[in-house]
């Protein structure tokens, strides 16, 4: 057996990296499902790949979009550059609908307690509360309309929707009606203002958290926020940063207990690893040098870490030490010498501190019923308001082997005589049968999915998503490093150029060919041009190489 050491479970949070997930594509946004066993990640080639986080293997890829992937959501709801929102049927990798929006897409979240809504923050818009089931969207109000860099998200429960735009102010808006329960404004210590830029909720209990410019993580309690009302002015329960290298921060997330608190580094691929309750850095994990992080993923459940970087999944996780010795169950390990206590009625024939077992006779032990039936929900897969696992949450993908180039079956008939029996079926018919669409993977065909139009007023289409580069034909005013333009060595930037022949070229019959290339010669004459053009022209049928005379196609040309 394998034991591992107790110890181990006392802290919650990833020390050491633990492998990579290799997508083949370059991944960009990865998001876990509510048990933990499957990985979601998008890619640039618009392909979402699912990963077995069990097995550590594929379980599907499903080709969602054209355009790179940019934010992904569980269940699957994708958004690409291309400003086209998907939500996909994970088992059959079929797309249910599509939303087309006129700017690029920021953030997607689900409700969490309604899969029917969901929250789109569209780039240079007010965020939009999306209702699948019949394509109806609603506008949420902003504090000011000149503003529209806003940020927004689902409290824990889904009845509030916390936006935050470029000027520090948070609204605290009611999911059903839109109206405004409460307002406050984060300010630095000189009362100046600070962009926000992104905020995120526990899974459990009521606290949040804010990223802001100012490269400052503050801690908030929701219940706090909703006792203050309108323009209150709430402490945060922790303020936390790098002091030493002031880092700023790409993205931010909540562990599966919300008793840590991840923030990845927007210069470098590190993580920065604090206790909320406390505020202290516990860890810093730090990835390979030089390389920028892209995304972070706490798992629901386990302290595992996954974040994104050059476009290659890696894994943060416990150094398990493992111990593959047997022992008995009520044996203690011990690292060093301890003094053993001898208890005083160790060695006596009758223990006299025993304690009196309890008065319960065998028979009313069996007449106990036990119950089989109810399913104990368990807690590490709930909120701290839930009463009931969510039995419909996808638990895992069934594998099933994918041929390209299926053989024939060897139990069925063969191809010749299934058609000469379709034949007779419709000559028996007299043709009035219609004739069957077969798909092109030889299965059912697929439903086209339906695409909406999502109309924003005052927004712009022509918008870049900042995964793509900035607005513009990509001149700049800064003068360019190395060589100007024309200059005399811009000729190496070629990777391969042969130097041509020197030796004498002799004269080449210009009446038996058919077709004329050219080809620059270097002469020894001094009164004739360096650089001379010469006509060659080779027959149909030749397989000389184009710029050489029959002659020279033996000859190794230096």
């Amino acid at each position: 057996i394998c034991v591992c050491p107790p110890e181990s479970f006392g802290q919650n949070y990833p020390e050491e990296a633990d492998g990579t997930l290799d997508c083949i594509s370059m991944a960009l946004t990865c998001t876990f499902n509510r048990w933990g066993t499957l990985l979601a990640v998008g890619c640039n080639d618009g392909r979402i790949v699912i990963w077995d986080f069990l097995t550590r293997g594929i379980a599907k890829i499903i080709s969602a979009h054209i355009h790179p992937v940019c934010s992904l959501w569980n269940p699957i709801l994708s958004a690409s550059t291309d400003n086209i929102v998907s939500q996909w049927d994970v088992l059959t990798g079929d797309c249910d609908q599509r939303f087309r929006f006129p700017s690029p897409i920021l953030k997607l979240q689900y409700h969490p307690r309604d899969m029917d809504k969901v929250l789109v923050c569209p780039m240079k818009s007010a965020p939009v509360l999306l209702t699948l089931s019949d394509s109806k969207h609603v506008v949420l109000p902003v504090d000011d309309d000149s503003d529209l860099n806003v940020v927004a998200a689902f409290d824990r429960r889904g009845e509030y929707i916390y936006t935050g735009n470029a000027k520090g102010k948070i609204l605290v808006l009611n999911t059903n009606t839109q109206e405004l329960v409460a307002s406050f404004r984060v300010t630095t210590g000189t009362s100046n203002t600070t962009a926000i830029k992104s905020i995120e909720f526990a899974r459990k209990g009521s606290c949040f958290l804010i990223n802001t410019a100012d490269r400052i993580i503050r801690v908030y309690d929701g219940r706090e926020i909703l006792t203050c009302g309108r323009d209150g002015e709430p402490e945060p329960m922790q303020k936390l940063q790098d002091l030493v290298n002031r880092t700023p921060w790409k993205r931010c997330c909540f562990s599966g207990d919300g008793e840590y608190i991840v923030a990845g580094s927007a210069r470098q691929h590190a993580l920065y690893i604090w206790e909320k309750s406390i505020g202290n850095l516990v860890k810093i994990l730090h990835g390979t040098r030089g390389e920028l992080l892209l995304d972070v993923a706490w798992h629901p459940v386990r302290p595992i870490i996954a974040s994104i970087s050059s476009g290659v999944v890696s894994i943060w996780a416990q150094n398990q030490v493992e111990n593959w010795s047997a022992f008995a169950p009520d044996f203690k390990e011990l690292d060093e010498n301890v003094e053993y206590e001898e208890r005083e009625s160790e060695f006596d024939i009758e223990d006299e501190d025993k304690s009196e077992p309890e008065q319960t006779g065998a028979d009313a032990a069996e007449d106990e019923e036990v119950d089989v039936t109810t399913v104990d929900p368990i807690v590490a897969f709930c909120s701290s308001d839930e009463e009931l696992e969510d039995y419909k949450a996808l638990l895992y993908l069934p594998i099933a082997p994918e041929v390209e180039d299926p053989e024939e079956n060897p139990f069925g008939p063969p191809p010749d005589a299934s058609a000469q029996a379709g034949a007779l079926e419709d000559a028996a018919g007299g043709g009035d049968k219609k004739q069957r669409q077969p798909s092109s993977e030889g299965g059912p065909a697929k439903k086209k999915a339906r695409t909406t139009t999502i109309e924003l007023q005052g927004v712009p289409s022509d918008e870049v998503h900042p995964l793509l580069g900035v607005k513009g034909d990509g001149k700049s005013k800064k003068k360019t490093a190395g060589r100007p333009k024309g200059s005399k060595g811009k000729d190496k930037d070629f990777p391969f150029r042969p130097k041509p022949y020197m030796g004498d070229r002799p004269p080449f019959p210009m009446d038996t060919l058919g077709s004329s290339v050219s080809m620059f010669t270097n002469n020894s004459d001094a009164r004739t041009p360096r650089r001379q053009k010469h006509q060659y022209q080779l027959p149909a049928d030749s397989h000389t190489p184009l710029g050489s005379p029959p002659e020279l196609v033996n000859k190794r040309i230096c």
